[in-house]
Order: structure tokens, then sequence, then C-alpha cells
């Protein structure tokens, strides 16, 4: 799966977990720029996405995560 279709499914699940259709994500999107992105709601983030693609995320690897660009690039490691 190419960054940019990652990018596409990814932004359909934040608007999920923040009950937010207009959420535009970019690979620089980060928490702050995010209404509601607290700890609860990454935890919730990284649930869901460990569901939705069938993974498992280990803390080391989403501790640092500054930003989706980030993100993305664990999840495409993740997938291979």
């Amino acid at each position: 799966m190419q960054k940019n279709e990652l990018l596409e499914k990814i932004t359909l699940i934040f608007r999920d977990v923040f009950d937010d259709q207009n959420i535009v994500l970019a690979l620089d999107t980060t928490a702050s720029d995010i209404d509601d992105w607290d700890s609860l709601s990454h935890i919730r983030l990284i649930i869901t996405h460990e569901e939705e693609f069938g993974i498992r995320f280990k803390t080391t690897e989403i501790s640092d995560l500054k930003n989706v660009g980030d993100f993305i690039n664990v999840l495409m490691n993740k997938l291979k």
C-alpha cells in the first residue's frame, strides 16, 4: 500500500474516532492540529488502527511519533 492510500484510509479512521468528518490529514499533521486529540483519544486511535489492519504496535514504535507521516511510516513497516 502506498503512502497516499494509507493517508486516505487513516483519514477515515481519524474522522470516525474524533466524530469529525471535516478532518483532513497531511503528513505533517500533529495532535495540536486536531481538537480533542488527547492521550485517551490517542490510545483509541492506536487500538482502532490495530483492529483495522490486524496488527499490533509496540510501545517503542509509537512513543516517539511526531506527526501523521511518522505514523504512516511505522504502519507501512508493519504491513510489509
